[in-house]
């Protein structure tokens, strides 16, 4: 028989695991299915017979979020995308997310994955993305480097996607604490026209405050930035005897958030998208905040999550 038949959706798993945290990585989208501390989920995951919902763990790149009608321009070339996101006319969360990525290096507590875009049509510019997955003391960490392998500057833009949960807590008691000063506002196709600050508003959640019944897939920006340059999110139970804290160094500078309500079933509504990410939504167009990597030029960024008060 042919195993290769029976292969999960997701493909290779790879489980790692060190001081009572646990995560499973995986072949397609090269991201992160589950992690666990202590047997308690914090990522809403999915399962190994399942196809990854709303892009679950995945990485995004080398754009994030949505590109309107897939045009763009960068230098004196007009490029055209594929639309991935149809029904909004759009393309969608980049072109690694459901490629198969490589296994570079594993250890128990570490695992390594690669994967060397091709240039394209819409995307002439050639990358190889690695991206190391590890966990320890402080939660799950992943540690993303992007190289330039081609002979010209490329643009890019680069995030992740984990939704976040709270054993026992419904999303609309979750605290969340969003350290961004402004919110992109959208149109119908969910893409930006414009941007507010969100102090006075009932988008403020730079001091700790319940989700309740807000539907958000929004971008914040202007974040409010740590002492090392990073920023995070917290989602807190509302007895505040748990909490998740998702942590993003200096190269992000935007974070969305999406509360799910687009989810069907019993992902509805269950758990809540935090995505770090480099440049704002339709930033091939804008040009805001683009990164123009450069031939032979490596980005490096790191983010994680750590669970606990």
């Amino acid at each position: 028989m042919d195993n290769a038949a029976h292969r999960p959706p997701s493909g290779t798993q790879w489980t790692i695991a060190a001081d009572g945290h646990q995560a499973v990585i995986v072949e397609v989208g090269g991201g992160v299915r589950t992690y666990r501390r202590d047997g308690v989920d914090y990522l809403d995951g999915y399962a190994e017979d399942e196809i990854s919902p709303g892009s679950a763990g995945h990485v995004l790149a080398p754009w994030p979020n949505r590109i309107r009608d897939g045009k763009y321009t960068f230098g004196d070339r007009s490029l055209q995308l594929d639309l991935t996101e149809p029904a909004r006319g759009v393309a969608l969360h980049g072109l690694v997310n459901w490629v198969r990525w490589q296994p570079i290096e594993e250890s128990p507590d570490s695992v390594t994955l690669g994967y060397d875009l091709p240039p394209t049509p819409g995307y002439p510019w050639p990358l190889r993305l690695r991206t190391r997955w590890s966990v320890g003391a402080d939660g799950l960490r992943a540690a993303h480097e992007v190289t330039n392998t081609g002979a010209e500057t490329a643009p890019f833009g680069f995030s992740v996607h984990p939704y976040l949960r709270l054993a026992g807590v419904a999303v609309d008691d979750l605290t969340m604490r969003m350290p961004a000063r402004t919110r992109l506002q959208v149109d119908a196709r969910l893409l930006p026209i414009g941007a507010t600050p969100v102090a006075g508003t009932e988008f403020d959640w730079t001091s700790p405050r319940p989700i309740g019944d807000a539907q958000l897939d929004l971008c914040f920006g202007d974040v409010i930035r740590d002492d090392d340059g990073g920023s995070s999110v917290t989602l807190g139970a509302p007895d505040g005897s748990d909490a998740v804290h998702l942590w993003a160094d200096r190269e992000f500078g935007w974070w969305q958030v999406f509360t799910g309500d687009a989810l069907t079933g019993e992902r509805h509504r269950r758990s809540v998208a935090v995505e770090p990410m480099t440049c704002p939504p339709d930033a091939f167009r804008s040009g805001r905040d683009v990164i123009e990597l450069g031939p032979g030029e490596t980005w490096r960024g790191t983010w994680g999550v750590r669970p606990g008060v």
